[in-house]
């Protein structure tokens, strides 16, 4: 990827789309540093790496209105957990480069001077690591039926890693209990002839958002995919998926 001036950066929090809502959005990950130095350490100093931490922050443009509004999904959010998927300044098309955690929605700020756009400011603290992965499903794609995403070479998964996912339901639509419940499936190879099942989100009736992760044993299959259940009269549902192994 080359070098980049931030156009379209996308950001998705818990079941909110904050790209037009934002204008500013980092991400910080750190591991803290440990003293360790001894007689041994030949008159330098000796560090090793303690906890780890990450952090994202945003700030944009307050509206208030509806859950689809950064005001209301901020307030609801405050003190709770949740995923977050951000783009690396591109579309969030499927195999996009996407950074992912679950993270607790730390503080929210608002307000400013007369004259100004209204703005609002936040940080989230992650509460799992922050994952480098990839866009399994759209945001712009509508889906109305069962079905199953793009076949991702994503890799296998060595013992001790796992397997990270996130799903933002960004808006449901339906005349009688439309219902999605999202699942994380595998193969050994493209056809995904032999899937295997590795996580299921809970049915989702509502905008919102949930993450999940393998527990951490190897699994030699190296393609995967999002996969979905519809149900309910007239459904339709827009939602992200993304996925990555730390």
């Amino acid at each position: 990827m080359a070098k980049t001036v931030l156009t379209n950066v996308r950001c998705f929090a818990v079941g909110l789309d904050l790209t037009s809502h934002s204008n500013k959005i980092e991400l910080s990950a750190e591991v803290a540093v440990k003293d360790a130095t001894n007689y041994g350490s030949s008159g330098y100093k000796e560090v090793v790496g303690g906890l780890a931490s990450s952090e994202i922050a945003g700030e944009g443009q307050w509206e208030a209105g509806d859950p689809s509004k950064v005001d209301d999904s901020s307030w609801s959010q405050l003190g709770g957990e949740g995923p977050w998927s951000i783009s690396a300044n591109n579309s969030a098309s499927v195999g996009d480069l996407a950074y992912l955690t679950r993270a607790m929605r730390a503080n929210y700020t608002l307000g400013a001077e007369v004259g100004e756009v209204a703005p609002w400011t936040s940080t989230a603290k992650g509460s799992w690591p922050l994952v480098r992965g990839v866009f399994a499903h759209p945001p712009g794609t509508a889906r109305t039926a069962t079905g199953t995403g793009t076949a991702l070479n994503i890799g296998a998964i060595t013992t001790g890693k796992r397997m990270y996912a996130a799903l933002h339901v960004l808006s449901v639509a339906g005349t009688a209990a439309p219902t999605l419940t999202a699942r994380i499936e595998s193969a050994p190879d493209a056809t995904f002839a032999a899937a295997t099942t590795r996580g299921t989100f809970t049915a989702a009736t509502a905008a919102g958002g949930q993450v999940l992760r393998t527990d951490g044993t190897a699994i030699t299959d190296a393609w995967w995919r999002i996969a979905w259940t519809i149900s309910g009269t007239t459904p339709s549902f827009l939602f992200v998926g993304s996925l990555g192994i730390r």
